[in-house]
């Protein structure tokens, strides 16, 4: 070992010592586009845009990081008390920057390339995920757990989410085929299924069944006769009530020509929430609530 390396060993253990002294280290994190993250410690002020981010940092302990939240985080509870921000394609960047974050999360899908640049050049780290099945949440856990000093507690919740879905998928193994039409949105905004690839079609799949839709690889809205064509055997929606009051599923089983269709003859239509449409652990409740509707009443 030359004087030189030496030299710079012992320069840079000077700056590491006072901060492995307190426990906290440098954290180099690179999220779901690639784009590396680096901070001196874990994170301690966040601003997280999607609900689904918000979810899961409340999930793995690190709620109290958040110093802002996208106006569509509602859950759990307390996040209600963090300061929200205009998000989604109308983000608000001063709102965000005068949070004074160290790094703002958002998804490929809700913000776009030119928001994250506006907030670099503000001096703001950027990470964005990109949750679009189970495996990607649970990449997306892990990320955030280490972005936030929070590693053991993401690992723990991931292990257990796995858990809970191996057992859902045990209790369903023998059930007869059937399938499954999740809508995304109501139909006054365009029909827009779950496609191949979603967490809402590993759902079905792991409660055995199969997407009426899963030959789609991307987001495309369909027609009512598409939907009455494929005659789906149970209806998933993800709203829990319609624009006019009523609830999402009576008002889906009143549509005109959809008695036509095997889940409205047999009233298999079901209004389950946004809880199957966010990245984040409460999929698995969405997954026992589903299971519950559908073979409830063979337990």
């Amino acid at each position: 070992m030359t004087k030189r390396t030496l030299s710079l060993l012992l320069s840079l253990l000077l700056v590491l010592a006072p901060m492995l002294a307190m426990g906290e280290a440098p954290v180099l994190v690179t999220d779901m586009m690639g784009r590396d993250i680096r901070l001196n410690q874990p994170a301690t002020k966040v601003v997280a845009l999607m609900p689904g981010d918000c979810e899961v940092l409340y999930a793995i302990g690190a709620g109290d990081t958040l110093v802002g939240r996208g106006e569509w985080c509602n859950y759990p509870e307390e996040v209600l008390n963090v300061p929200s921000v205009e998000s989604s394609y109308q983000i608000n960047i001063e709102q965000v920057v005068a949070l004074a974050p160290e790094v703002v999360i958002m998804t490929k899908m809700g913000q776009s390339q030119e928001h994250a640049a506006q907030l670099e050049k503000a001096g703001i780290q950027v990470f964005v995920s990109d949750a679009q099945n189970i495996q990607d949440v649970y990449i997306s856990i892990d990320l955030l757990g280490k972005l936030t000093g929070h590693e053991e507690e993401a690992a723990k919740l991931i292990e257990g989410m796995q858990t809970d879905f191996a057992a859902l998928r045990d209790l369903t193994k023998d059930k007869p085929e059937a399938t499954v039409y999740f809508e995304s949105s109501e139909l006054q905004y365009g029909l827009w299924p779950a496609v191949s690839g979603t967490f809402m079609q590993e759902v079905g799949e792991l409660l055995g069944l199969t997407n009426t839709f899963g030959d789609l690889t991307a987001w495309t809205e369909v027609s009512e006769e598409e939907v009455i064509k494929r005659n789906p055997d149970y209806i998933v929606s993800t709203n829990l009530f319609a624009t006019d009051g009523r609830a999402a599923n009576e008002e889906i089983m009143a549509r005109p020509g959809w008695d036509a269709i095997t889940a409205v003859k047999e009233g298999h239509v079901y209004a389950l929430g946004d809880t199957i449409t966010r990245p984040a652990p409460r999929v698995v409740d969405a997954a026992r609530a589903l299971y519950d509707l559908i073979y409830g009443e063979e337990k």
